[in-house]
């Protein structure tokens, strides 16, 4: 007979966690047990510190001669090395600088450009938003074809008039993995390009790009990452396309001699053809030392923790909750993000009920509830408690309350 799930048994999971002494480096607030890491993730504790520097030392002292003295002209390039080998990619393969959709319009077009002839570009349905909107404008300046794919059957939606396919590796409402290897082998078996979303993998999920010969990845690096909200996006390009780069936004950060002041433009080599204007060097700063979390992790570590972690929470639902929740997010290791996917009827209340107990998840309409699982900083034993404030929410029938009727803007 197996005994019931209790919260000594989560404290001894997280003993043997080998990440467990990271949590220490993240401000959390107290009684807070913050699933939402998948949304922004929380504050690393060396930030406010080096912002406070940047502000103070380099440009409250240093002025303009911060640029050179601190080296922030070279912060795209430098945090993009760091983004770089958290995804075991080569340090002068990255770039960071713009928001999301700004990058992943830049990668966009360059990836249509190096494809002339061909006319259509695949994005599956269920994909963010964002990326469905950048690529219907993508498709109008460019005078090509939008075509929307089915997510279970992408390979039904390629031929050999598909320049470029972008798809989110990891899907932003269910937490579900594509097979990368193998969906992009497919799209390079039509000569297309292929370009990944890796805003729910990176930080999270470790990935392979260079074995399968991804073209092109753009990542946000607000969540898993946790460089604050709106900081910068990072932008990989593949070096065989670097010579060859033609990016529709051609700043002056991208000119090969920026401070000749010239009026023709030469690109850089390299990477650096994706840069467009002057880096956002507060907020790169800010990113730059919120990676330092990650030094020393092993991938294979952080990979192992996120499945540990979300294999106890479904396994919790199901011995607590069984069939009143709905697991969406695949069983599958496989398959399966850094982040549980449940459907309820009343997802926005159950949610907003979960938030007033002190469990940060989110909705997604029209009926998910999502936990994202940031395993540096996220403890079985959180996990536990999570579930026992889900079965009282879901028991109690307390996401009808009253104040839940009316949907917030962002949660």
């Amino acid at each position: 007979m197996t005994s019931a799930p209790d919260r000594a048994g989560a404290l001894r999971r997280d003993a043997g966690n080998p990440l467990r002494d990271r949590r220490s480096l993240f401000t959390i607030p107290e009684g807070t047990v913050y699933l939402d890491g998948n949304s922004l993730g929380a504050i690393p504790r060396a930030v406010p510190g080096r912002v406070a520097q940047v502000l103070t030392e380099e440009w409250g002292t240093s002025l303009i001669s911060a640029w050179n003295s601190a080296d922030w002209i070279g912060l795209p390039a430098r945090v993009g090395a760091k983004v770089g080998r958290l995804l075991g990619l080569p340090a002068d393969t990255v770039w960071v600088s713009d928001s999301t959709s700004v990058s992943l319009f830049k990668t966009m077009v360059a990836a249509c450009r190096l494809r002339p002839g061909r006319d259509v570009v695949v994005v599956e349905r269920a994909t963010f938003p964002t990326d469905g909107y950048i690529a219907a404008s993508v498709a109008r300046m460019l005078g090509l074809e939008l075509r929307w794919a089915d997510s279970d059957d992408l390979t039904a939606s390629l031929d050999d008039r598909v320049a470029l396919a972008c798809l989110t590796h990891v899907d932003f409402r269910t937490g579900a993995a594509f097979d990368l290897p193998a969906v992009t082998a497919a799209v390079h078996e039509v000569g297309a390009l292929m370009l990944w979303d890796l805003c729910h993998t990176a930080g999270a999920v470790p990935v392979d790009l260079v074995g399968p010969g991804v073209d092109f990845a753009v990542g946000c690096s607000y969540k898993y990452l946790n460089g604050g909200p709106g900081s910068p996006a990072f932008m990989y390009a593949a070096p065989r396309h670097h010579d060859a780069l033609d990016q529709p936004l051609s700043g002056w950060m991208g000119h090969a001699r920026p401070f000749d002041m010239e009026l023709g433009y030469e690109p850089v080599r390299g990477v650096g053809r994706l840069a467009s204007g002057t880096p956002p060097v507060i907020a790169l700063s800010a990113l730059e030392a919120a990676l330092e979390v990650f030094d020393g992790v092993d991938p294979a570590d952080l990979r192992a923790t996120s499945l540990s972690l979300t294999d106890y929470f479904i396994e919790l639902l199901d011995a607590r909750l069984g069939a009143e929740v709905e697991v969406l997010t695949p069983r599958g290791h496989d398959r399966r993000g850094s982040q549980v996917s449940l459907r309820h009827q009343h997802a926005y209340g159950v949610v907003q009920a979960l938030i007033a107990r002190g469990v940060v998840g989110d909705f997604r309409p029209p009926d998910v509830a999502r936990f994202g699982f940031a395993p540096l900083y996220i403890t079985h034993a959180d996990v536990y408690d999570a579930v026992e404030h889900l079965v009282q929410v879901v028991r109690d029938r307390e996401f009808l309350r009253e104040q839940y009727a009316v949907r917030n803007p962002v949660t």
